[in-house]
């Protein structure tokens, strides 16, 4: 009853407007300027054909009304029920015959009533650029429809309000108010219409004429617009000049404050004005030439600072520096030469050269400066003459003599070296290659290995190699045939890559017990007794149980030696090394410390320990007796060298002193 009472007011308000108003004619065309009008008319299968007919009549009375033209309004027709069809846009046509030889072309869709998908289709593909929109005209719909939608109106139709659709909902007979409130913009006295039966919708055209041809609002009313008012067809909206925004009651405007919002790009310091800013700096800086970044003012640069060196801006002032080599006396500004051999801040061994700041090095006569530029040693005979030794020249004041490595011992002829060969070995090395170690240290681990196998007598009949190396899992890096020369076995150590992760030592023990020592792996059979020498290297705890295999790999007749660095566990160690304990067992803290252990690691089996390929000779027959003399004499005459030498170097260390009283 009470939407029967409304649309009944409705009816008589549009009845009073018609009879009040004149029709219009060719001749009254609608200047209101340019408009973007879309009508989206429902043709749902409840509108019955005469209804349609009238509705096409609304539409082309309406349009017969308006200054239709690509410059002044433009006009698109969408018809919709349970789909849509764009009968045409808003670029389709500049003239009035084509539209409305358009309109009368339509043919009704005869289905539901989508009104939302509708509103939402006018709104993503009819008020569009491509389609004709133009910007800064505003954007009017008209939508028709004789029902309630089937779907929701209320958010889609908000959305498009909110681009700035200026929507107009004409209700017919069983239309939902309701709904015509959802869809239309506030206020809705002026977007709401509501009528009995399609013979009246006539009656909204005119009323919709007086809102797009009707007064400036803007001058003949009392707007309110602080700063600017704008009129559109039968309203007005405030606009704010630049660097003010509008405020909520739509109609005063407030100065945007940019330094305060951090819209802007100063290094120090902003400074506001409405809708823009200017930047600034703090005490002791200027202001670029881009207007935004702050440099510290150069008092350097003025002049007059008196400096003896350099002079170095600081904030607000300025202090003086000196080259390298002078110091800066008490005055601030005079600088000084550093004699740093007078003031005893040297390490020259004989003689110091001043320069300011800095010094060298030099020696007294008869000597000469050594490569580390400090220290001195007497003219070295062993770079001079051809001494010849196989080894290494060692020299004493004027003369020289030869010693050989640990382990070998000086021959007749004073240069040449000789060893007490060693039993032939069959040495498989485990490496530890977990993440602990680390690239650099794994590094030091391959020159000790090469270290190992220098002190070797590598051959296909001497002593074989091979190695391992175990993390997280094994892998053999080459087995005891693969190669024959110590270059060779040196070389294929240093091309091994690092494997990091963990450390399970009792896996690689398992891993050299069943298959490292195998013949098919290089080692010599059992029968020919070549000790078979198993070194473990490892720098942790490790992570599975090592007695097991341990134990089995000593009960299998092979001799183990263990090395441990830094966190290596000395328990385990022990668990793997032979006995005795002492000469199978070594540890450091240090990965450089590790050569040390390398040259002092015994892994040789003496002659007469081993049944192997090297003849045992008898101690008591004539040769041999005569070799043990050669050696003793050798002997001596090495140690009558060396008492020589440290007698010359304690002459030449009285001599020094001497010199310096």
């Amino acid at each position: 009853m009470k939407m029967r009472q409304l649309g009944a007011l409705c009816l008589l308000t549009l009845a009073a407007l018609a009879s009040a108003r004149p029709k219009a004619g060719p001749e009254q065309k609608c200047k209101s300027g340019p408009v973007d009008l879309v009508f989206l008319i429902d043709s749902s299968r409840s509108v019955r054909p005469h209804e349609f007919e009238t509705m096409r009549k609304f539409m082309i009375d309406i349009l017969s009304t308006l200054d239709i033209g690509l410059n002044a309004t433009r006009v698109a027709v969408v018809q919709y029920s349970s789909q849509l069809r764009n009968e045409f846009s808003l670029k389709t046509h500049a003239k009035l015959d084509a539209m409305v030889k358009g309109i009368n072309e339509i043919i009704p869709l005869a289905q539901g009533t989508m009104t939302g998908l509708a509103i939402k289709y006018i709104m993503d593909s009819a008020f569009i650029a491509e389609e004709g929109d133009r910007p800064q005209v505003p954007n009017v719909a008209v939508i028709v429809t004789d029902g309630r939608p089937q779907d929701r109106v209320a958010e889609v139709a908000a959305e498009a309000r909110e681009k700035g659709i200026e929507i107009y909902a004409v209700g017919v007979a069983r239309a939902d108010m309701a709904s015509l409130r959802a869809m239309a913009s506030p206020p809705f006295e002026d977007h709401v219409f509501l009528v009995e039966s399609f013979d009246l919708i006539h009656q909204f055209g005119l009323q919709f004429q007086d809102k797009l041809c009707g007064m400036d609002l803007c001058l003949e009313s009392d707007h309110g617009c602080e700063h600017i008012c704008e009129s559109s067809p039968g309203s007005f909206h405030c606009l704010c000049l630049p660097g003010y925004t509008l405020n909520e009651d739509g109609k005063t405007c407030a100065a945007i404050d940019l330094c305060a919002q951090g819209k802007h790009d100063c290094e120090q310091i902003c400074v506001s004005s409405p809708g823009s800013f200017t930047c600034d700096c703090n005490k002791g800086y200027k202001l670029n030439d881009d207007k935004k970044t702050c440099s510290m003012i150069d008092y350097c640069s003025f002049g007059n600072h008196s400096c003896d060196h350099e002079c170095v801006s600081v904030l607000n002032g300025y202090h003086c520096r000196c080259n390298q080599g002078y110091r800066l006396l008490d005055d601030g500004k005079t600088c000084q030469a550093i004699d740093l051999c007078a003031e005893g801040k040297h390490d020259c061994e004989q003689i110091c050269i001043s320069a300011p700041g800095v010094f060298t090095c030099d020696c007294n006569k008869g000597f000469k400066l050594n490569k580390d530029k400090k220290t001195c040693t007497n003219m070295d005979m062993c770079n001079t003459v051809e001494h010849g030794c196989e080894h290494q020249c060692v020299n004493t004041l004027g003369s020289y003599y030869c010693i050989c490595p640990e382990g070998q011992l000086l021959q007749e002829d004073g240069k040449s070296c000789g060893t007490c060969k060693s039993a032939n070995i069959d040495l498989v090395l485990l490496i530890d290659g977990s993440k602990s170690v680390r690239p650099q240290n794994f590094e030091l681990v391959k020159k000790f290995v090469n270290q190992v196998v220098d002190s070797l007598d590598v051959s296909a009949h001497g002593t074989r190699v091979g190695l391992v190396q175990y993390s997280s899992r094994v892998r053999t890096e080459f087995p005891l045939n693969m190669y024959h020369t110590a270059e060779e076995i040196k070389a294929a150590v240093m091309k091994v890559d690092y494997m990091e992760k963990g450390t399970m030592t009792g896996l690689a023990l398992k891993h050299m017990l069943e298959n490292s020592f195998l013949e098919s792996e290089g080692a010599r059979p059992s029968s020919r007794n070549i000790p078979r020498i198993g070194l473990v290297f490892t720098d942790g705890r490790s992570q599975d149980d090592i007695t097991e295999y341990a134990k089995k790999a000593k009960e299998a007749g092979i001799t183990m030696y263990a090395v441990g660095v830094g966190k290596a566990v000395e328990d385990e160690l022990r668990v793997i090394a032979s006995e005795p304990q002492e000469k199978h067992f070594y540890y450091t803290t240090d990965f450089t410390a590790i050569s040390n252990i390398a040259e002092n690691l015994k892994l040789n089996v003496c002659p007469e320990e081993s049944q192997g390929e090297i003849e045992v000779k008898d101690p008591c027959a004539c040769e041999s007796l005569v070799e043990f003399q050669q050696a003793t004499m050798s002997s001596l005459e090495q140690l009558t060298q060396k008492l020589s030498g440290m007698t010359a170097r304690l002459e030449q260390l009285e001599n020094q002193l001497l010199s310096r009283k």
